[in-house]
C-alpha cells in the first residue's frame, strides 16, 4: 500500500510561483514513474506533468510547458511541481499520481496508466 499527501497548494496571484510536492510512504521502491494532474470546476481531470522516477525523463502538457517543472527526491521519495508564471486558467485541484510498473513515455499522460492517488491540493490563481 502507499500512501501520497500533496502540499503546497494555496491562492496565488496571476505571475506568481508555487511549489508543490508529493510525499510517498509505504511500498515505494516499486516506483515507476510518478504524475501530476489537474481538475478545475465543472472539468475533467488532465494530465500536467509526469516523470520517470530512475531515469527522470519528464513529460508535460502543452498548457504548461515552459512554466513548470516537475522533479523528484529519490532520498525523501517525494515529487515537486514548481510553477511559476500561474494563470488563473491554471486554478484547480492538483493530484499526484504514481505508476508502479513500466509504461511507455506518451501512456504517462493517460489517468488510467496510475495506480495510486493523492487527496488533492488547491491551487487558486486570482487574476
Amino acid at each position: 500500500q502507499v500512501q501520497l499527501v500533496e502540499s503546497g497548494g494555496g491562492l496565488v496571484q496571476a505571475g506568481g510561483s508555487l511549489r508543490l510536492s508529493c510525499a510517498a510512504s509505504g511500498r515505494t521502491f516499486s516506483s515507476y514513474a510518478m504524475g501530476w494532474f489537474r481538475q478545475a470546476p465543472g472539468k475533467e481531470r488532465e494530465f500536467v506533468a509526469a516523470i520517470n522516477w530512475s531515469l527522470a525523463s519528464t513529460h508535460y502538457a502543452d498548457s504548461v510547458k515552459g512554466r513548470f517543472t516537475i522533479s523528484r527526491d529519490n532520498a525523501k521519495n517525494t515529487v515537486y511541481l514548481q510553477m511559476n508564471s500561474l494563470k488563473p486558467e491554471d486554478t484547480a485541484v492538483y493530484y499526484c499520481a504514481r505508476v508502479n510498473r513500466f509504461v511507455a513515455g506518451g501512456v504517462l499522460r493517460r489517468e488510467t496508466a496510475y495506480d495510486d492517488w493523492g487527496q488533492g491540493t488547491q491551487v487558486t490563481v486570482s487574476s
